[in-house]
């Protein structure tokens, strides 16, 4: 088959990295598309993966947002048409769909937040499947004309079926000489730029204030965008690192991050778990060492959610 990716936004990266790598090993022609927002490139080279650039994110307005969609559509069409694809793969990326529906092209996507309303009303709604976590309350997707047979689901966590063949890899420490001794604190700011997240966000700074000024920690933020980036910076807080390119991030596994938009049945489920915790100050953190890994993870076969994004190509002859 020719098959067509598109990617977004940093995380589309380390989902599609083992579903692209068994599509190859099957002989498969994989094209991607990006669009140039956040680390998104930089991410594609370090996995070692090659796009054809296609557009960049509108910013935080809904007005330049509908321009860029119109826009990055018009480019995808343009450069689609010829290519002939027998598929097309997104996590989330409206743009691919839409695109691939106007060309005839079969669709598959996959997300794993329910509440992005106008993106999933464009974009499942254009889809030939939507895959979607068991945890997601089917009822929750009725609003965006999606149920089965188009919808369907898999077990557990994404993260578990793109990291199945990960291992922890010390040398992200020694490049950006952290200090074993202290508490390592990994930041991901709010999506500002998202419209499910319009709302400012008073308790990612309040967070960062309180970590960077610990002697006992090291607080790595991983910026969305270049202005996020120039505010970290701007606040000279002594305990925070700001790395000024994309960082293998599985590997600083001692994650936090916060989110104030409303919780999706993934986040609910693992609150449920006892394997999220919700923050609401930045006083009430939790800080110590992770316990060294029991090697008893979840590892889900990569394969499985393949299969079910190859099944949009059964509803086409």
């Amino acid at each position: 088959m020719k098959v067509w990716v598109d990617v977004t936004a940093a995380a589309h990266v380390l989902v599609f990295r083992p579903l692209i790598g068994l599509l190859r090993d099957r002989g498969d022609d994989v094209e991607i598309t990006a669009r140039d927002y956040g680390q998104t490139l930089q991410l594609l080279e370090l996995h070692g993966l090659e796009a054809t650039v296609l557009g960049r994110h509108g910013g935080r307005t809904r007005l330049g947002k509908a321009r860029s969609l119109v826009s990055r559509l018009a480019a995808l069409r343009r450069w689609a048409r010829p290519r002939g694809f027998d598929l097309a793969l997104a996590h989330g990326s409206h743009e691919l769909t839409l695109s691939a529906r106007g060309l005839g092209i079969p669709s598959a996507t996959t997300h794993d937040y329910e509440f992005a309303l106008l993106q999933h009303h464009l974009g499942m709604r254009a889809a030939t499947r939507v895959v979607v976590p068991e945890s997601i309350p089917p009822e929750r997707l009725e609003r965006f004309g999606v149920k089965p047979p188009r919808l369907l689901t898999y077990p557990g966590l994404k993260e578990e079926y793109y990291l199945a063949d990960f291992e922890p890899d010390e040398r992200v420490l020694r490049e950006w000489q952290l200090n074993s001794e202290r508490v390592l604190v990994v930041l991901r700011p709010p999506p500002d730029v998202s419209l499910y997240h319009r709302h400012a966000n008073p308790l990612f700074p309040q967070t960062l204030n309180y970590l960077g000024r610990l002697e006992t920690v090291q607080a790595v933020v991983l910026p969305r965008t270049d202005e996020q980036r120039a505010f970290v910076n701007g606040l000279e807080l002594p305990s925070v690192i700001v790395p000024d390119r994309a960082v293998e991030a599985q590997s600083l596994i001692a994650f936090a991050a916060t989110f104030t938009g409303r919780l999706g049945g993934v986040d609910e489920e693992l609150i449920r778990n006892g394997r999220l915790r919700p923050l609401a100050e930045a006083h009430a953190l939790e800080l110590r060492k992770r316990e060294r890994a029991s090697g008893d993870r979840v590892r889900r076969d990569p394969a499985f959610l393949l299969d079910l994004l190859l099944s949009a190509r059964s509803d086409h002859p």
